[in-house]
């Protein structure tokens, strides 16, 4: 118990033994609600993504630009490239140097399996840095 009753005076003494009931009970009702809200924190729901409203990171002086037109034709900044030939194409113009960032734009009407096609390119010819372009929009209030 919280107490012991000595005989030899008034005072009471202290007992140093911890009560871990309290401790038990908060970490099963935290138990209970991690259990219930885990499920309903995955998202199964199809969206149309919107532009973002984030500051534009500054430009580096002389960019690597990959576009993808709508018609699934492929341009290496203002040149037209094949798929297998971006890799060689891609050496070509950053001279070698695998951690250039790819600045990669697609039209609005290309399918999503031909993008990530084109990022698996990418990634195959071991340019892994990828920043994505998007249109600016004002930011809403």
């Amino acid at each position: 118990m919280g107490l012991h009753l000595n005989d030899s005076g008034d005072d009471l003494a202290e007992n140093h033994e911890i009560n871990v009931t309290p401790f038990i009970d908060v970490m099963l009702v935290l138990l209970i609600i991690f259990m219930v809200a885990a499920p309903l924190a995955t998202v199964d729901i199809k969206v149309d993504l919107p532009a973002s409203s984030a500051k534009p990171a500054p430009r580096p002086e002389k960019p690597v630009f990959l576009s993808v037109k709508a018609d699934q034709r492929l341009f290496l900044g203002e040149d037209e490239v094949k798929a297998e030939a971006l890799g060689p194409s891609l050496d070509a113009l950053t001279h070698g140097k695998k951690d250039t960032t790819i600045f990669f734009q697609a039209d609005k009407g290309v399918d999503y399996g031909d993008l990530m096609r084109v990022m698996d390119a990418l990634r195959a010819a071991g340019y892994l840095k990828v920043g994505l372009v998007g249109l600016e929009t004002a930011a809403k209030k």
